[in-house]
């Protein structure tokens, strides 16, 4: 059997996908909805890695990485997020996370970011961790997060324009031109 994986996720479609494709590839997969039920499954289960959201229910889950840290020493944390940010990215691999990821994230790219030959870092020695080498451009951050408010609106262009306080032809242009993918 392949690594135990706590998968910390409030949405619970997204969990819901991820958890079945992670057990697809073999893995003993646990999920937490709440900071709460993420301590509960570290302690009760002891898994190898854990999948952290860094947005639960409102809630930051940066502060639950030292928790996590401290209840799970020689686990791997890598923390998922819908709005990545170079400065959040920093703060997680200072903290213990031996990955930083956007969300929306396939299996196999958020595999091998627990694959990686890392070491874990401990808060100790946590000030030479450095952020990932390739950073998402600024293009990419505002495809993903219309990606995303889209998702939210069942695909409505018409709704998803007001959220973004935007045209909706305007949106509509900016969905033909896809960025690269870093």
């Amino acid at each position: 059997m392949n690594e135990a994986i706590l998968l910390i996720e409030d949405d619970a479609t997204f969990s819901t996908t991820l958890a079945r494709a992670l057990k697809r590839r073999g893995h003993e997969v646990f999920v937490a909805a709440t900071p709460e039920a993420a301590l509960e499954g570290a302690q009760a289960a002891a898994p190898d890695w854990v999948v952290l959201d860094l947005n639960l229910a409102g809630a930051s889950g940066m502060g639950l990485i030292p928790r996590l840290r401290d209840a799970l020493p020689d686990a791997r944390i890598v923390v998922l997020t819908g709005y990545a940010s170079i400065s959040t990215a920093v703060d997680a691999i200072k903290l213990g996370a031996v990955q930083y990821l956007a969300k929306p994230v396939d299996v196999d790219t958020l595999l091998r970011a627990f694959s990686h030959d890392l070491e874990v870092p401990s808060p100790a020695g946590a000030a030479s961790a450095a952020p990932p080498a390739v950073p998402m451009s600024v293009d990419r951050m505002e495809w993903e997060h219309i990606q995303r408010v889209l998702r939210e609106h069942q695909g409505n262009i018409s709704a998803t324009a007001r959220a973004l306080n935007m045209h909706r032809r305007t949106l509509q242009r900016k969905l033909l031109k896809r960025p690269a993918k870093q």
